[in-house]
């Protein structure tokens, strides 16, 4: 195992969980937005996203075999696979008045919920910050490391 491994490691994670903050703040950017894509020569509200991540070393398999091989490079960070539209159904207000309305006079608007933005944005910023807090004792060991070599 590299000595930086962990700090690669744990710098993969805050890669990951700064991208989710950002694309949770994209997602309560346009949370009014009704015009964000033209589908079918009609004009589509914005679709919220999500973050996918996954292990930077394949699945349970790897890690079983990594133990079985007492090899000591099990546990390699995260890494961000794909960013996804959220297939939940737009949200139908009556608002007639509206340019965007349909003959009907009701208008699709985002399916973003700000209160689970909100929770979801609550959570990375908690991971992020548990992470900082790995990094920080990690270095803070190699550090220790160091000053006994003097």
């Amino acid at each position: 195992m590299s000595i930086f491994q962990s700090l690669n490691t744990t710098a993969s994670a805050l890669t990951a969980q700064r991208l989710r903050m950002d694309v949770i703040s994209s997602n309560m950017a346009n949370v009014d937005t009704t015009r964000a894509k033209l589908v079918n020569g009609q004009w589509e509200p914005y679709r919220r996203k999500v973050v996918v991540m996954e292990p930077n070393e394949g699945g349970f398999s790897s890690y079983l075999q990594a133990a079985m091989d007492d090899r000591s490079s099990v546990g390699s960070g995260v890494k961000v696979t794909k960013i996804v539209e959220d297939p939940t159904p737009f949200k139908l207000v009556y608002d007639p008045t509206n340019p965007d309305a349909n003959k009907d006079g009701y208008v699709q608007l985002p399916n973003v919920d700000p209160l689970k933005e909100m929770v979801d944005l609550m959570s990375a910023t908690r991971s992020y910050e548990a992470n900082v807090t790995v990094f920080n004792a990690s270095k803070g060991m190699l550090m220790k490391a160091l000053e006994i070599g003097k």
